[in-house]
């Protein structure tokens, strides 16, 4: 290292340099708001992988194991730098996180200098002194690095200088020397960031720093362009969830001095609470199991569910309240969950004291005994906010063992994880919910295992615990499950797609089109196929069509006044004009002529009479053809109510959407071998038309994702309006929760579908921002709000269709939607979208195991198996029931060269999926001692 190299960057930064030469080695920019991902680049799989310096060209010569080891040592003495700057001004959480990851970080740090020094062994080799030579010479001169990056390299040059003074080469002599000569460049360095290095280092290590040098900022603030500490910590597994418990670790260790956790419970002692109820029907259900096993349990009440306070402030308890009073007859304790289930750290003091105190008195109105005990809506409170509920006599209880009944769909899941945190801690308060089915289901499993292994229940009361004898298991009694509630009592739908017309020319793609829809309406919205009638290519005959209308749909035997009905048409599409001058629309059964349409077709007019004549409550057509002439009523949905599911219920809907008009034609070259319109639809009902965020997708919804992004991709203009008879009901879709754990099965789009769904997203944020009003843009900046698109309507006028802003979500809800939206952006290949929302997820719910299943997998898709493997630990650790996260695990592991580890996570996978399609090859490649020998896996989707 020639000392005039560098003396201009000891004296003073060449910034606009240093600055050319960082932003060549930057990463490509994320495509999302979110710290910048930084890829990795292949490593030998002795070296770890956790992080990766941004790649530039390496010097001629240099081995590129080489260059791999001292691009990520580089890489992580940035990223330290990064994650420790400031860490003393960080709140508590994230300070914990920070210090966790640094600590990884650190060793990791060791571990690849002694990868790098152990490279550099073979003193005799002329090709390995040659390429180290190589490898000084970037150390020394590569123009996009700090003066301060190259003290990354410290201890790797110091022991090239010990070893290689001893070389019995001349070759191997002059290397020594020269790492002797960098070193003493490198202690000039040293000098000049003392304070700042020692601040960032000095906790984890001695490393003899002593000077200082200004521009410390400089450095600092290009490498943050590099990295963010929130990328660094996420990329070794850690996330700052949005809320802490006060007091965090401390808090939970005094014994239940302020707040009830639980931790003065005996040995093998657990207390169930129940948030959320009264329900009309799950909370019942729950005392009958209760009851079976002679187990008391807290019930947590919301004051909304109980019923709410006249004009004089007393209490009127309504039917479902009632279930209050069972609760109390079966001996357990009633306890206040707040009236609203509202964000009450954010609430006022005097908000928070309206919550509480209003549903004090309903559940005094119960009869109850005298209760003092409190649950904050997701545990979320503040120092004000304990202050405000102990003024009314009242006492925080939280709990130790979430049960994630609001997240986890399998009841023996949910189980599981209850039994397996119960028997880390030994004791506990549970958090369940008697809102739904699935609590109901898990219930009895978690209850029966507890009594066997000898646990005792214990409740409160007079302001202490209050623990009940042992019970033996009771007998399985084949209690009923049950499931949630439903928007309807049942679904009915008529599908008619047309390809081989008799008369009219043939079409490609609108049968596929209606088998896509009939397939989506089973598999995701749950309508029955006995309720389904589909009509496909010479079956769709005009006296077939009326006839299913006419006979299946109006029959007021099948079709109920809570039911949904659905047409879809995929066909040709006509336009008449009357001697009046008016427009008549038509669809073209199979068996219509050319030139007689009001023999042949089957009109507007005739439709509007079927939708009048349906007992159905709300109805959609769904018409994937071409025509104008509809005649088309007053029409908007009710908007702006805050309880919109309960006043559509009440309100008759007839809806259609249509591809487009008279003078224009479909567009049948669309991804997927469907139209460009029954493309776009099928992806709005995937959850990318829930354009306010409710998790339902109504009618109107639907049509404000699908007619603007048809438009912009395609030469038509769908149109969208009420049908006579309507009243401003909605047709509503809800959105079924996605599950899914990605893994090396899991499908995507290809590269092309993937573009045009882009393509459409950005068409419709383009819509609704063109829409949007600055009253509107104002509300948006204070919370949800209204979303406005303006679409044609069924008469080819502009019209401006209006989505109610929904009601704030909770974090679990919150959380849910987020994992969802990773999972939709996966499968179309926008993986720093993907990451963007599994962590935020995370973030929410910190122990969210399918989020970081699916956040792992998206680093393991983007060859990071280091990463990886963390968040599939991560998983394993929330919730170890989730065979997919030890497959994932395996596979990681394999990709990153530790074959042991993989063994391992490979053998519990099969062990708990023992029907995958995977296992085979799995057990054949386990069975196989010799590393050498095994069999090659299948290439996952990675």
């Amino acid at each position: 290292m020639k000392r005039a190299r560098w003396q201009t960057a000891i004296h003073g930064v060449a910034i606009a340099a240093l600055a050319a030469g960082l932003a060549a080695c930057q990463p490509e920019p994320a495509a999302t708001a979110t710290a910048p991902a930084v890829e990795v680049p292949a490593s030998a799989a002795s070296a770890p992988a956790a992080v990766a310096p941004p790649v530039v060209a390496a010097p001629v010569g240099i081995p590129a194991a080489l260059q791999a080891r001292a691009d990520a040592l580089l890489a992580a003495h940035r990223q330290m730098i990064v994650l420790m700057t400031g860490e003393r001004a960080l709140e508590a959480a994230e300070k914990r996180a920070v210090s966790a990851v640094g600590q990884q970080l650190f060793h990791e740090m060791q571990e690849r200098q002694q990868a790098l020094i152990a490279q550099a062994a073979d003193m005799t080799d002329p090709a390995a002194v040659a390429g180290l030579n190589a490898l000084l010479d970037r150390i020394e001169s590569e123009p996009s690095w700090f003066d301060a990056d190259r003290l990354a390299f410290k201890e790797f040059l110091s022991e090239l200088s010990t070893r290689y003074s001893q070389a019995q080469s001349l070759s191997g002599l002059k290397l020594g020397r020269r790492a002797s000569e960098d070193l003493a460049v490198l202690a000039e360095i040293e000098q000049a960031y003392d304070r700042e290095l020692k601040d960032v280092f000095g906790r984890f290590a001695q490393r003899g720093i002593e000077p200082k040098r200004e521009k410390w900022a400089d450095y600092v603030a290009k490498l943050q362009g590099l990295y963010s500490r929130e990328q660094i910590l996420k990329d070794f597994g850690a996330i700052v969830p949005y809320t802490q418990p006060p007091g965090g670790a401390k808090e939970k260790d005094s014994a239940d001095a302020r707040e009830i956790f639980g931790t003065s419970l005996p040995a093998k002692t657990v207390v169930l609470t129940f948030d959320d109820g009264p329900h009309a029907r799950h909370t019942d259900e729950i005392l009958e199991i209760l009851k079976r096993y002679d187990a008391p349990a807290i019930f947590f009440q919301l004051g909304r569910n109980l019923g709410k306070l006249d004009a004089q402030g007393k209490a009127q308890l309504s039917a479902t309240g009632a279930a209050a009073k069972r609760v109390l007859a079966a001996g357990h304790v009633l306890a206040n969950h707040s009236f609203s289930h509202g964000m009450m750290a954010k609430m006022t003091d005097d908000a928070v004291r309206v919550e509480a105190s209003e549903t004090e008195a309903l559940l005094d109105a119960t009869g109850r005994p005298q209760s003092t005990l409190f649950r904050f809506p997701y545990g979320a409170r503040n120092e004000a906010k304990l202050s405000t509920v102990e003024a009314l006599k009242l006492r925080s209880m939280m709990w130790t063992v979430d049960s994630m009944d609001w997240a986890d769909p399998v009841p023996k899941s949910i189980a599981d994880r209850v039994l397996a945190e119960v028997d880390k801690a030994k004791r506990g308060v549970i958090l369940f919910h008697d809102i739904q089915g699935r609590t109901v289901q898990a219930l009895p499993t978690v209850l029966d295992q507890l009594v066997a292994d000898g646990y005792r229940f214990a409740t409160w009361r007079d302001g202490k615990f209050v623990v009940s004898a042992s019970k033996k298991a009771a007998p399985d009694d084949g209690v009923a499950a049950t499931s949630g509630d439903t928007l309807y009592r049942e679904s009915h739908a008529l599908v008619i797609g047309i390809d081989k017309y008799a008369r009219w020319p043939g079409l490609h793609h609108a049968v596929p089109d209606a088998k896509a829809m009939e397939q989506l309406l089973v598999t995701r919205f749950g309508f029955k196929p006995e309720n389904i009638t589909a009509l496909y290519d010479d079956q769709a005959t005009r006296a077939n069509i009326l006839r299913a209308l006419n006979e299946k749909l109006t029959d007021g035997k099948r079709v109920k006044r809570d039911d949904r009905v659905l047409v879809f048409f995929a066909g040709h599409g006509s336009t008449r004009k009357l001697a009046s001058g008016r427009d008549v629309g038509y669809i073209v059964p199979v068996d219509a002529t050319l030139d007689n349409l009001p023999s042949d077709a089957i009109s507007m007019p005739q439709l509007q009479e079927v939708a009048e004549a349906l007992s159905a409550k709300h109805v959609l057509f769904l018409v994937d053809a071409c025509y104008s002439g509809l005649g088309l009523t007053r029409g908007g949905a009710a908007q702006g109510n805050k309880n919109f599911l309960t006043d559509n219920a009440r309100r008759i809907g007839r809806q259609m959407l249509t591809a487009g008009g008279a003078d224009q034609q479909v567009a049948d070259d669309g991804p997927g071998g469907h139209s460009v319109f029954t493309w776009t639809m099928l992806q709005a009902l995937s959850g990318k038309a829930d354009l306010n965020g409710d998790n339902v997708i109504t009618g109107t919804e639907l049509a404000a994702y699908v007619a603007p992004a048809v438009s912009a991709i395609a030469r038509q203009t769908p149109a969208f309006g009420s049908l006579p008879g309507s009243e401003g009901g909605e047709f509503v879709f809800a959105l079924p929760v996605e599950r899914e754990g990605l893994s090396g099965d899991s499908l995507q789009l290809d590269a092309a579908a993937s573009q045009v769904n882009k393509r459409i997203d950005q068409a419709n944020e383009q819509a609704v921002h063109a829409a949007a009003t600055p009253k509107a843009a104002k509300a948006a900046k204070a919370g949800p709000a209204a979303v406005e698109v303006v679409v044609k309507n069924l008469e080819g006028a502009d019209t401006k269709l209006t989505m109610p802003a929904a009601a704030p979500l909770t974090p679990r809800v919150a959380a849910q939607r987020a994992n969802d939206r990773g999972l939709q952006l996966y499968r179309e290949r926008r993986y720093d979208e993907a990451e963007a929302a599994f962590t935020e997820a995370l973030k929410l719910q910190p122990r969210f195991a399918l989020a970081a299943n699916n956040l792992g997998f998206v680093y393991f898709k983007r060859g990071k198996p280091v990463e990886a493997a963390r968040w599939f630990e991560q998983a394993i650790d929330m919730d170890g029931s989730r065979a997919l996260a030890y497959l994932n695990l395996g596979d990681a592991y394999l990709q990153a060269g530790n074959d042991a580890k993989a063994l391992a996570a490979y053998t519990t996978f099969v062990g708990l999926a023992p029907k995958h399609a995977r296992v085979a090859a799995l057990q054949a490649w386990i069975a196989t001692p010799d590393a050498a020998h095994r069999p090659s896996l299948p290439p996952t989707n990675s």
